[in-house]
């Protein structure tokens, strides 16, 4: 792994297990680094082999490190190849996994079915060789927090969190290096959390830059007091992910955080995702909506749809039993057309009785 000359020494993070029993609970200790540090750390949220066939799939579908072809990726996502729902049915599995939709419920303090799934996509992060190519390079990031291209307003005050953020890693840092920096907020008067979180490129008047180099120029020339701030509060105190496959961080739109730079010539595999309460409409889907899959000739989404279990449809947005939508006619319609894939309409039905 790179080891940065300019660079401080930084303090690493080291994965904990999570207490996952039959019903995907998290332990009481782990949902509390995350409303009150933050973000929580762990691994064997999804079972082993769920992870090895999503690390094969995306192998199969992305360039090697070290091509033309990856060579001029340097932005997130994956185009499309990977995103929810996917034509790879182990990001689909991953997505709406029992026991990752048990985690986003205990996180959030909401039942399953008023959770919202707003993004979902694996995609890959390669190490180049040389300086930064623009403004805009994902590779050594500017620290910042996400909630700016997620919402259209401003996360609420910190006791009352909307939405839950994660990264699967499908890579091992020590072989890639690419680690998640992230800020741990530390009680109610940390000064690196105040209120608004406004002091970031992309919010107010300050442009959107991603390159942590680019990001600081422009703000000791445009706001020098929140430049020297970022680099009291934020940069000093960043700690790092040590990652291995199958790791899983959970944190929030409110928490500071960026990506750190990939080895030269190395490939790093994540996913991100991310859920929110039903009752937070503002907060948006990220990535084109799941009904748009619906003109795909091999219909993976209309069979997601009629394979799921009530639950996980709650969570992609179909309506509940015993919702206003349900009447006699529409559990009719509906089963007209997803009764020949194989999708149960009893429980809406029997809502209705």
């Amino acid at each position: 792994m790179r080891e940065r000359t300019d660079a401080p020494r930084v303090e690493w993070l080291d994965p904990e297990r999570a207490m996952i029993d039959e019903s995907g609970r998290l332990g009481a200790n782990q949902v509390a680094s995350w409303r009150e540090r933050g973000f929580v750390l762990v691994d064997g949220v999804w079972p082993e082999a769920t992870i090895v066939r999503a690390r094969r799939d995306a192998l199969e579908r992305f360039p090697a490190p070290g091509s033309p072809e990856a060579a001029a990726i340097t932005d997130f996502g994956s185009t499309g190849r990977m995103a929810f729902p996917a034509e790879s049915a182990v990001v689909n599995e991953i997505a709406l996994h029992p026991r990752l939709l048990a985690v986003m419920s205990d996180l959030l303090g909401v039942p399953v079915a008023e959770l919202r799934l707003t993004q979902a996509d694996l995609w890959p992060k390669y190490g180049h060789e040389g300086q930064t190519r623009g403004e805009r390079d994902n590779d050594d990031q500017r620290i910042h927090v996400d909630y700016p291209n997620h919402t259209l307003t401003h996360p609420p005050r910190w006791e009352a969190p909307e939405a839950v953020e994660a990264i699967l890693y499908l890579s091992d840092v020590s072989e890639c290096g690419g680690a998640t920096a992230v800020v741990p907020r530390a009680g109610t008067d940390d000064p690196a959390y105040p209120w608004p979180i406004v002091q970031t490129p992309g919010v107010g008047a300050l442009p959107w830059l991603n390159d942590r180099s680019s990001a600081e120029a422009m703000l000791r020339e445009v706001a020098p007091e929140v430049a020297a701030w970022r680099r009291e509060h934020l940069y000093a105190r960043e700690c790092h992910v040590r990652f291995r496959v199958g790791t899983l961080l959970l944190y929030r739109h409110d928490t500071w955080h960026r990506g750190t730079p990939l080895d030269p010539g190395t490939l790093r595999l994540a996913m991100n995702l991310t859920f929110r309460k039903a009752a937070s409409e503002w907060i948006s889907v990220l990535q084109p909506g799941w009904a748009w899959a619906m003109y795909r000739p091999s219909q993976p989404m209309e069979r997601l749809v009629a394979e799921s279990s009530v639950e996980q449809r709650c969570v992609l947005g179909f309506p509940a039993p015993g919702h206003p939508y349900w009447t006699a006619e529409t559990v009719a319609a509906v089963e007209a057309r997803y009764g020949p894939l194989g999708m149960d309409l009893g429980p809406y039905l029997a809502a209705l009785r």
